[in-house]
């Protein structure tokens, strides 16, 4: 038996691949499925089911074209509806690969139709556990994404999903090993920890919402600080349950190089958004105006949708040279299919023929160190938690840094000061993501920090050390 967790870390999630006697299973592939064909056809083994978990809010999974590949059946728990063929389990219903057994166990609460695979071995012993989105390494799965369509509040989805822990999860041994669908930085929890296996044992220890007094208080606690789920979650749970079109012809159709005058006229025909995929640091030196830069050597996918939101928008991409495919691939594992083809060349070629360029205003951390003035306003485009931490901060509290996380652009952007101001997030990679955003929509007054707060802590600029309550602008 081999049980492999391929985890992707741009979206932090984790796909399993399993063999027993010459059969194979998956569960939660994602998108492009061809690094899984590859690893049938080298273990030569017959691929015999493809589990789901639940339908997934976060990413596409590859589900639909790994059957048609291998004739498998897809198999979903208990209540799930989807729009094509598949195996609807029974709860505790068992399926056999090879010499070992994957039993399903209904755990409703992070959707209703969440299900946790468990595996068993030769002799019948609980070996794993898949927990898809109910149970993570220190957290459980979020209770609000599903709410509305199942016609429930996020509370009762909470406490069915108290129930399933308890009744499903919690009688298993300790030894039993956890592999969850998602790990740290994915939005589908909020308190993950960065180990991507552990044991239940340990789980049962230290994970807080294993470890509340009863039902009332797991309520209280899951639900608290939860942050609103990006836009485009409810477009990929659409995409997972009614179908989706084949990755190879939405590769083929992205794949379409255009001249620098190609490209120009495809943005006024189709109203393509440019999508800038450079290093930030390389974008502020000149990019094609009104394009906004989300970097693919970073949080890539999770930004685009979180930032784009409409899977639906198409899409122009300037690529450093070779990375086109690469980025076609990762955008359309969160369902982003509309891509009307890419610029040949790269910027080098929109350079060379003489097009207008832009360019973002941006200084390094002594730079900004020497240029700041205690009245000068700092807009921080963190998560809430990492301004918490620490922030720019005169000692006087009255000229701290504004706390305006990029994930809410769209509800800050329109109560921007008139003079102008600083702009930073951790490192430089979101703060430019709001930087091309502004710029977009005719915001120039302002300077970015490249290094963000972790170079301006280690400057002469004052910064906070403890926990205060954010400013409103």
């Amino acid at each position: 038996m081999k049980i492999e967790q391929i985890y992707t870390g741009c979206l932090a999630q984790g796909a399993y691949y399993i063999v027993s006697n010459g059969e194979a299973a998956i569960i939660d592939p994602l998108r492009e499925i061809k690094p899984y064909l590859e690893r049938l056809k080298k273990d030569n083994v017959t691929l015999k089911y493809i589990f789901e978990t639940h339908f997934h809010a976060d990413f596409v999974s590859g589900h639909l074209d790994l059957s048609k590949a291998t004739g498998a059946p897809v198999v979903y728990g208990p209540t799930a509806q989807p729009a094509f063929d598949a195996t609807i389990a029974t709860d505790g219903q068992s399926f056999r690969i090879g010499a070992i057994t994957i039993t399903a166990l209904h755990t409703p609460g992070h959707t209703l139709e969440s299900t946790c695979y468990l595996l068993k071995d030769e002799a019948g012993k609980d070996i794993a556990l898949f927990s898809g989105d109910t149970l993570f390494l220190g957290d459980v799965g979020r209770p609000d994404l599903a709410q509305k369509a199942a016609d429930m509040t996020m509370e009762d989805l909470a406490g069915m999903l108290y129930e399933s822990l308890q009744a499903k999860i919690m009688p298993l041994a300790d030894e039993v090993t956890v592999y969850p669908a998602h790990g740290a930085g994915s939005a589908c929890g909020k308190n993950m920890q960065k180990e991507t296996v552990d044991s239940l044992g340990n789980q049962k220890k230290t994970n807080y919402a294993l470890n509340q007094p009863d039902k009332a208080s797991f309520i209280a606690a899951v639900t608290e600080g939860l942050l609103p789920p990006p836009g485009y979650f409810g477009m990929n749970v659409a995409m997972n349950k009614l179908g989706y079109e084949n990755f190879e012809t939405v590769l083929n159709k992205a794949k379409t190089p255009l001249t620098p005058e190609a490209f120009e006229a495809a943005v006024e025909e189709t109203g393509a958004l440019v999508l800038d995929t450079r290093n930030s640091g390389v974008f502020s030196k000149g990019f094609i105006p009104n394009s906004i830069n989300i970097g693919i050597k970073g949080d890539f996918a999770p930004w685009v949708g979180a930032m784009i939101v409409d899977v639906k928008q198409p899409l122009l991409l300037v690529t450093d040279e070779g990375m086109e495919e690469e980025v076609i691939t990762r955008l359309s594992r969160v369902g982003f299919d509309n891509v009307v083809g890419y610029l040949q060349g790269g910027f080098e070629a929109w350079q060379n023929s003489g097009k207008e360029i832009d360019t973002v205003d941006r200084i390094d951390a002594a730079t900004f160190a020497e240029r700041y003035k205690a009245q000068d306003t700092v807009i921080d485009v963190r998560k809430e938690g990492e301004y918490e931490a620490s922030h720019v901060n005169e000692a006087s509290h009255v000229n701290e840094a504004y706390l305006r996380p990029l994930a809410a652009i769209n509800e800050w952007i329109g109560d921007l000061p008139e003079e102008h101001f600083f702009l930073h997030c951790a490192g430089g990679y979101r703060s430019m993501i709001a930087a091309s955003i502004l710029q977009s929509r005719g915001i120039r007054n302002f300077t970015e920090v490249d290094g963000g707060f972790n170079a301006i802590k280690n400057t002469a600029v004052p910064v906070s050390d403890f926990v205060c309550q954010s400013k409103v602008l």
